[in-house]
């Protein structure tokens, strides 16, 4: 026997009307149709946001003043009473090797005989950053502070009463109910770990701008003794810093540089070598430093597998991504597991500048060039590992460059002490052309460079 499925119905609705009395009848049916409205009302106002612009940036360049070239740090180093003859003669050892030019800075504090490295330095390193780089990114796109929804400011070792946000507010006049964070002893992956806080509260704040300033105060890293793994920090650490803004609102993705499409954070804390391979601590002799292992680089190696693992399935191709697979299958019983060809997923990569060995490390796990390679490295040799904002000098630099193009995907590669790995991918919304006003715009004329192993001085 064949039902027809609309004359069932007919007979349904027919039995339901003789059954129920009409007033009734036309109750239910009320509450029905209200229930719907309400029901799609809290869908369309409550439900995640999707999509997260990043309008702009501004990285921080310091003043000519502040440079410290290598023949400069070494003289300083030599005279300011701080060091022995064997940490001299190591820090001017390790400076030549590690892959750092001439152009860096230090700030006004480490640059006074004897060190300036009191708090009262340490902060007006911090206000000097970040005002300058929020006031660079205000000015320029005609934003008025009290239109900022979210502040998030990060750095590592300075975690002051009032807050560096607090201060941020008090400066700029935020308003009263802006959404305010700190985060501090992140370590130089906590830039991005900012802006996956900033995704997640854009996605539940609607028409919302939120501001993200990251930087490492390296008044507050400067160490004083004598344990060579805490003089490593001294060496590689320079001045530097970065604003962004970001955006849920529709309006802004016609003027947004980018679109946020994945933000993956993973943590390698539960192994010991991954949490004792950066650590602040008192040496021997009481003096406080930020020991680095000379685990770091496998540490690193370790800590992007792990983080590839989970972004992998988001953005490789098929076959990539099955072949990869296979491979690890395949590897409990013979052979190595296959590197995927991320080159195919990401047009440009921007790795954290942590050093030399760092950015080699992580070029071979993900199977780079060194085309792939010359941001990173470039901005090490120019700004130093500014820590936090390395991954924002690197785009910066290939912008200057003109080599982001409409369309095109950036892969940000962040690590930082815990031991974390964060990635972050955005897709360009924007003919950006070269940029005639970032950090680069003075000298990018004069890069690529060839960096030697050994850098004069």
């Amino acid at each position: 026997m064949v039902v027809d499925p609309s004359s069932l119905l007919t007979q349904l609705t027919e039995l339901i009307q003789t059954s129920i009395p009409s007033t009734h009848y036309l109750r239910l049916l009320a509450a029905a149709i209200t229930t719907l409205i309400l029901l799609a009302t809290f869908f369309f106002t409550y439900r995640p946001i999707k999509h997260v612009y990043l309008i702009d940036y501004s990285c921080y360049r310091p003043p000519d003043s502040l440079r410290a070239p290598l023949s400069t740090y070494i003289e300083h180093i030599s005279i300011c009473g701080a060091f022995d003859g064997p940490s001299i003669e190591f820090q001017k050892k390790l400076v030549e090797r590690s892959g750092i030019g001439n152009d860096t800075c230090f700030p006004h504090g480490l640059h006074q005989l004897p060190d300036d490295n009191s708090s009262k330095s340490a902060l007006l390193e911090v206000e000097t950053i970040m005002c300058t780089t929020l006031k660079d990114l205000l000015t320029k796109h005609q934003i008025d502070p009290t239109t900022i929804d979210i502040l998030i400011t990060n750095c590592g070792v300075v975690c002051s009463t009032p807050s560096i946000a607090a201060m941020v507010i008090n400066r700029f006049g935020l308003k009263s109910d802006v959404r305010s964070f700190h985060l501090a002893g992140m370590g130089c992956s906590a830039s991005l770990r900012a802006i996956a806080l900033a995704r997640d509260l854009l996605r539940v704040n609607k028409n919302s701008l939120a501001v993200v300033l990251s930087m490492e105060a390296v008044t507050s890293n400067c160490y004083h003794g004598k344990e060579k793994s805490m003089l490593v920090s001294n060496c590689l650490f320079r001045m530097g810093g970065v604003a962004t803004l970001l955006s849920n609102r529709k309006q802004d993705k016609s003027i947004a540089r980018y679109m946020l499409q994945h933000l993956v954070c993973t943590h390698t804390g539960s192994k010991d070598t991954s949490y004792s391979c950066i650590v602040q601590e008192v040496d021997n002799e009481g003096i406080v430093g930020v020991r680095i292992s000379k685990d770091i680089v496998q540490v690193a190696g370790d800590a992007v597998r792990t983080n590839i693992r989970s972004l992998g399935p988001l953005v490789l191709p098929y076959m990539q991504l099955m072949r990869y697979r296979w491979s690890v299958i395949r590897s409990k019983f013979w052979g190595t597991i296959y590197v995927p060809a991320f080159r195919m997923a990401f047009d440009h990569f921007c790795i954290h500048a942590g050093g030399k060995a760092v950015i080699d490390a992580v070029g071979h796990v993900l199977g780079l060039v060194d085309e792939d390679l010359e941001a990173s490295k470039m901005t090490l040799y120019r700004f130093g590992n500014t820590s936090v904002s390395t991954v924002w000098y690197s785009l910066c630099y290939m912008e200057a460059k003109g080599r982001v193009k409409k369309g095109d995907s950036v892969w940000q590669i962040s690590l930082g002490s815990g031991f974390k790995c964060n990635s972050a991918v955005w897709k360009c919304m924007s003919d950006l052309g070269p940029r005639v006003d970032n950090a680069w715009s003075d000298r990018i004329h004069l890069y690529p460079v060839e960096v030697p192993k050994v850098v004069d001085h």
